[in-house]
């Protein structure tokens, strides 16, 4: 086994031992301090040592005290049979200044009791922000730690897409790289995937059911490859999707012809294998919203009533959670109370954070990066896009060219950006019905027990003993 390094050394101090590969949390207050902040800090922009050693630390503290990784399959299974009360899940993609804002939301569900939310990023965003799993998931659990946050953490691999191009010219090399970042992902942490493979929906079909073949066929094998890679214990909490966003909504057939074509296809090659537990589809919304030439949001007519006509289906038919909403961060407030009205299951919000980043910057900051894409973006500008259209629909991609300078931000930024995150995930919490369902989440959500290997003594996370399994209770 390599030694740590003294800069992990200085930074844990007494609060943290470790001895023959074993870890010890020696002071639990010093977990949710200004400790974490450094160690948080080596483990994504340490050298590899310290990145190795940081994160690892960072698990199996997280994995002694009760804050870990964790499927949120049951609590959805549980959803699906009615003994949940409506609630509409927040799926948040943390893009920008990831560990500050999972800290507030974080702080969000220790203040309304609320456990049923998750903190995802897609296959997309992992290239783009330069987050890879592992990095994605110790920030994540970091923040947890550091607002003195306890129990299940429920990270998701968001649109982990089939490129629909890329799989007309090769599929079986387009089909393995998702794989290949499952693979990744679920080695890192991430007991949540959205599969994604709606992009091979073929409407030149006449049945639905050909329409989706090419979509549930190829679900199902990322489905039994997912189920492979599950660590002991653990439940994947898989999501399907029928509609790509931005495209004509979905409809009850479609999602019937998904659905039933899908349960089949699994029984016949993987017999009683779980499948899936939400379903995603098309009402109306695109991702990032529609950006006006003025740089303004344009209205969305969001359709509820194919919403909750698709949940109740999936819930009755099917057994899942419910209907599954993409790109709802940049709607008007007014419309957020409707999800759990008509029992969605779970919402996606992504673009509306970024956005808030992007006020508070310093003027002089946010000209730089724009400065920058125009260099580095100029390929994606489309004819007639004013600047001010440019810039919103490309300044994610500056978000991991920039990712170090935007962690340290000056102070008065920093505490500006808190206190409007914190009331947003507030006011989002609220409306969505998360205030209360830590109950929930620890009555149907079991904690896995995956202790992982010290850095240099190799090999794969491993299941904890019993008696590690209950050390955080």
């Amino acid at each position: 086994m390599s030694h740590l390094p003294a800069s992990v050394l200085q930074v844990i101090g007494a609060a943290i031992s470790v001895d023959a590969g074993r870890l010890k949390v020696k002071d639990h207050d010093k977990l949710a301090s200004p400790m974490m902040d450094a160690l948080v800090r080596l483990a994504v922009f340490g050298d590899d040592a310290e990145r190795d050693w940081a994160r690892w630390i960072i698990w199996e503290a997280g994995r002694e005290v009760g804050v870990q990784s964790a499927s949120i399959h049951d609590l959805y299974m549980a959803r699906g049979r009615g003994d949940v009360k409506p609630v509409t899940v927040p799926a948040i993609n943390v893009r920008g200044r990831a560990y500050d804002t999972a800290r507030s939301i974080f702080r969000t569900g220790i203040r309304l009791k609320g456990g049923a939310f998750i903190l995802e990023i897609a296959r997309s965003e992992i290239a783009y922000t330069d987050q890879r799993p592992s990095e994605y998931v110790t920030v994540m659990l970091a923040a947890a730690l550091r607002e003195g946050y306890r129990g299940p953490v429920f990270i998701q691999g968001d649109h982990f897409q089939v490129n629909a191009k890329k799989y007309k010219v090769d599929p079986k090399t387009e089909l393995e790289a998702v794989k290949q970042l499952a693979h990744e992902a679920i080695a890192g942490g991430f007991y949540n995937i959205d599969i994604d493979t709606s992009t091979l929906v073929d409407l030149s079909h006449d049945s639905l059911v050909e329409q989706q073949r090419l979509n549930y066929e190829v679900a199902v094998d990322l489905t039994r490859h997912v189920r492979n890679l599950e660590p002991e214990g653990v439940t994947i909490s898989l999501g399907g999707e029928i509609g790509e966003v931005g495209t004509e909504n979905s409809t009850v057939a479609e999602l019937k012809a998904f659905m039933d074509g899908y349960n089949r296809t699994l029984l016949d090659t993987a017999g009683t294998m779980t499948g899936l537990s939400k379903i995603s589809v098309q009402s109306g919304t695109s991702h990032g919203g529609v950006v006006l030439a003025d740089g303004s949001i344009a209205d969305v007519a969001l359709d509820f009533k194919t919403l909750e006509d698709l949940s109740r289906v999936a819930r009755e038919e099917y057994g899942l959670a419910g209907a599954v909403q993409h790109g709802a961060s940049t709607l008007p407030d007014t419309a957020f109370y409707n999800f759990p009205k008509t029992e969605t299951a779970e919402i996606h919000l992504a673009t509306g954070f970024q956005n808030m980043l992007y006020d508070e910057l310093p003027a002089s900051f946010r000209d730089e990066i724009y400065q920058w894409l125009r260099v580095n973006a100029a390929d994606e500008r489309k004819a007639g896009d004013s600047d001010e259209q440019f810039f919103y629909k490309t300044r994610k991609k500056a978000l991991g060219p920039f990712k170090k300078r935007l962690w340290d931000l000056p102070t008065d930024v920093q505490e500006r950006l808190a206190s409007a995150y914190d009331g947003k995930f507030g006011f989002l919490f609220e409306k969505l019905g998360v205030g209360g369902t830590a109950e929930a989440v620890a009555r149907y959500v079991k904690l896995p027990a995956v202790r992982r290997p010290a850095p240099g003594t190799g090999g794969p996370a491993v299941a904890a003993a019993p008696d590690d399994a209950e050390a955080g209770e």
